[in-house]
């Protein structure tokens, strides 16, 4: 792909889209309004200041539901209040006086003492709440704003804290678990995440972006930070002459209308990543519409522009000079999720755990730490498909560690349903969900261990369960994605069913999004019965090694209900 000369752009007809460059600054409606008015990062102080002192009663409507997310606070959902009724309240009738709190963790990287620090919060302060999300996060409920200060104060001293976790600026950056340690990693991303968050991460003039904006950086082979689905990813890669570096995607997200991201066919080197990654969010800021926030997403200027144009732009108007083109990936032939014990390249193990649907607690964070530490290492990852990570264990402490993080509930050896489910928040704390998802997804894998013990899975199946239509577990990505919804009446729950689904896994080496059979619904009662059935009508109607993504797309209708 070879650049051009920048395009003539004729002058606007019909309504704006909210373009800063081509449209001007004048918000287009009231979200455009309050940040216009007031940076989201000057929340901090006032929730220092007055907020804390003066309680929850004290947090004007755009702070409380507005500028507060910069710090990843949100009001959590109030307890009681079903599904029927989650689109007929407004924010302040849904909302309790506590909120859910996402500490930001970039490449997901902890040492025991903040993991340690981190327990300790959630047993002080959120009830023993701590889940790990699937963007490397730990996500905390029940937090009170006049604890605030002082949970702050604590992650700070450790390096960690909340800034820009959430908001319409660069979220967190996710990272390989194994950057750094991974015998068969292509390039080392620590160095790369460490400039964007230093230099980037609370700067004013990128924390008024029209969306959200999610990065992916990874060096290793098994393309485990699902780069696909995100903002902007650099993605490692060896270019025949100019040796370790990145290929460029960008427009990638999932929502009620997902796109995969693209490549711009450029190789981008490790010097050159941090400035790269800052003119795509520029470009994001100048040129992303601001109109409509359904349509503010850069996956909607990218299916405008194309990668051709993108890539243009890019060179000619920020950067200023050319990139070379560069190669693709190659297809992933091992998982991404890390689970299970693997050689680093120092003779040292690192161990893959899965706690059940991400979901831990205070006290086993604590008791984690302490489990690492004895057996000699001090480092732990989160993994974008709410795993842990243990580094450096020597290989004689290694069945310790796993006998240990064991009776925390952590398996390095767990079923292919536990290996494989993911489940976002749900109803149980998020203001936006229909149905519970943690407790379904940990029924729905006790069920399928022992209904299906009898087969052998050569690769797991992947389930993710989501509460609403926003795709926080990534529904039309797994190969059984559960979209929480209403089923005919305000009484009856259930969830609608995308099958197929699935990024460049090692299963498959073309991504795709999953496909719906018309009518095809359940309810959280009959989950294990039907993808008990879907599992053993694809092991039995499979052609060869055929993964189950290949077979529901092949499948005709009535083989999947």
């Amino acid at each position: 792909m070879s650049a051009a000369s920048p395009p003539t752009r004729p002058p606007r007809t019909g309504r704006p889209n909210g373009q800063w460059k081509i449209d001007g600054i004048k918000p287009l409606n009231h979200a455009e309004e309050f940040k216009a008015a007031d940076n989201g990062l000057n929340v901090r102080q006032r929730i220092l200041d007055v907020y804390s002192k003066e309680g929850f009663s004290s947090i004007p409507p755009d702070d409380l539901h507005g500028r507060m997310r910069w710090f990843r606070l949100y009001t959590q959902r109030k307890q009681g209040i079903d599904g029927g009724r989650t689109s007929k309240l407004e924010a302040d009738e849904l909302s309790d006086k506590f909120f859910m709190m996402r500490i930001r963790i970039d490449g997901g990287a902890l040492s025991t003492d903040q993991l340690r620090v981190i327990g300790t919060i959630s047993s002080e302060f959120a009830r023993e709440t701590a889940d790990i999300s699937d963007r490397q996060n730990i996500q905390l409920h029940w937090i009170a704003i006049e604890d605030v200060p002082e949970i702050w104060r604590r992650l700070d001293e450790v390096g960690l804290g909340t800034t820009e976790a959430c908001g319409d600026v660069p979220r967190v950056v996710l990272g390989s678990p194994v950057a750094g340690i991974a015998a068969d990693e292509i390039i080392d991303p620590t160095p790369v995440i460490q400039e964007i968050t230093t230099r980037f991460i609370g700067d004013p003039d990128l924390a008024n972006l029209p969306r959200k904006f999610k990065s992916a950086i990874t060096g290793h082979p098994s393309l485990d930070v699902v780069h696909e689905i995100n903002d902007i990813s650099l993605v490692g890669v060896q270019h025949p002459e100019l040796g370790a570096g990145y290929d460029l995607w960008v427009g990638g997200g999932l929502s009620i209308s997902p796109r995969l991201a693209e490549r711009l066919g450029v190789f981008v080197t490790e010097e050159q990543a941090a400035d790269v990654w800052v003119n795509v969010v520029r470009i994001f800021r100048d040129y992303g519409y601001r109109r409509q926030r359904t349509k503010a997403r850069l996956k909607f200027l990218l299916a405008e522009w194309g990668p051709e144009k993108f890539r243009q732009i890019l060179q000619d108007e920020y950067l200023g000079h050319q990139l070379p083109d560069g190669p693709a990936p190659e297809p992933a032939r091992t998982p991404g999720d890390h689970v299970g014990v693997h050689e680093q390249k120092d003779g040292r193990n690192y161990i893959g755990f899965a706690p059940t649907v991400g979901r831990v607690s205070g006290s086993r964070l604590l008791a984690i730490a302490d489990a690492v530490e004895k057996a000699g290492s001090q480092r732990v990852r989160l993994t974008p498909h709410q795993k842990i990570v243990v580094l450096d264990v020597q290989p004689d402490r290694t069945e310790e560690l796993i006998d240990s993080l064991a009776l925390q509930g952590l398996s390095a050896r767990p079923s292919p349903f536990r290996r494989a489910t993911i489940a976002c928040t749900g109803i149980e704390f998020c203001k936006l969900a229909f149905v519970e998802t943690k407790d379904t997804a940990t029924e729905t894998i006790a069920e399928l261990e022992t209904r299906l013990a009898d087969i052998e899975l050569e690769q797991p199946i992947s389930l993710h369960v989501n509460g609403c239509a926003n795709s926080c577990a990534r529904i039309q990505t797994a190969d059984i994605g559960l979209k929480g919804q209403l089923l005919g009446s305000d009484s009856e729950f259930g969830y609608q069913v995308h099958l197929g689904g699935g990024l460049a896994d090692y299963d498959r080496e073309d991504p795709g999004l999953g496909r719906t059979v018309r009518g095809l619904k359940v309810t959280a009662r009959d989950l294990p019965d039907y993808v008990e059935r879907l599992v053993r009508r694809y092991l039995t109607d499979r052609h060869n090694q055929e993964s189950f993504a290949e077979w529901s797309h092949r499948a005709d209708d009535e083989a999947l209900i």
